[in-house]
């Protein structure tokens, strides 16, 4: 059995994420989206879904992207 990285459950269908170099061991997707989900820059909130990049900066979406300057960016083409 693994032990999860977030909360340290003991469990025996753990699941590895490997990213950017790392492994991460999870026993669950509400603690892997706790552990590697980015953090959008003006909102704060995880970003789950697609979420929006602007000159190396995360944001959940076109509106908080524009709130923080950058233009030109919308959410559907």
């Amino acid at each position: 059995m693994a032990t999860c990285e977030v909360c340290g459950n003991s469990y025996g269908m753990t699941f590895e994420v490997h990213a950017q170099g790392s492994v991460h061991v999870f026993d669950c997707f509400s603690c892997a989206i706790h552990r590697m989900a980015p953090i959008c820059e003006h909102c704060r909130v995880q970003i789950i879904g697609q979420g929006v990049e602007a000159d190396g900066h995360w944001y959940c979406g076109a509106h908080c992207a524009r709130a923080e300057g950058n233009a030109g960016i919308i959410d559907r083409v």
